[in-house]
């Protein structure tokens, strides 16, 4: 049992000791990007396609702001993780990214760190992310890689998605 102290617990901290050993002598971030509710049973009928948008949007947008000069102006890397369900059992896509403070100038010379317990705005990445997100739902739809069964079959309609999808602007 990977939860008893006499069977697991040395190696339970073994590994946290290796993973400790992996991180940056950098602050962490722990970042949350998540899909509006209404768009919930669309993801439910497109499953691979918008939690792979989700992850795009999420790498595009976090890369593009922190290579902004006037916010952080590196390279950063980051790890994300969905999750699909919240606390409630409900639909509810989300990605959980940690972020390590800080990044690799743009020559790849030396680090950049974030301010002090801050690293990037929180509106400017959010309306990136929209922005982005939305980007790659339209070109999805006009490529014609949705699917709407059910409840959306009527989003087929080009005049209703455009409707459905003018609150989330």
């Amino acid at each position: 049992n990977r939860h008893c102290p006499k069977c697991q617990g040395s190696a339970r901290a073994a590994w946290l000791a290796a993973r400790a050993a992996d991180l940056l002598p950098v602050p962490y971030f722990h970042l949350v990007f998540t899909l509006p509710a209404p768009l919930g049973p669309l993801a439910l009928q497109n499953q691979r396609l918008l939690y792979g948008m989700l992850f795009r949007a999420v790498a595009a947008t976090l890369r593009t702001i922190a290579r902004d000069p006037r916010h952080l102006g590196a390279d950063i890397g980051f790890l994300a993780v969905l999750h699909t369900w919240g606390q409630t059992l409900q639909h509810h896509p989300h990605l959980h990214c940690v972020v390590p403070g800080g990044g690799l100038a743009p020559d790849g010379t030396h680090w950049v760190a974030c301010r002090p317990h801050f690293f990037l705005p929180v509106r400017v990445l959010s309306r990136r992310f929209r922005r982005t997100f939305l980007t790659l739902l339209h070109r999805a739809f006009t490529d014609g890689k949705l699917q709407c069964h059910g409840q959306l079959a009527g989003l087929a309609d080009p005049t209703a998605w455009a409707r459905w999808l003018q609150p989330l602007h």
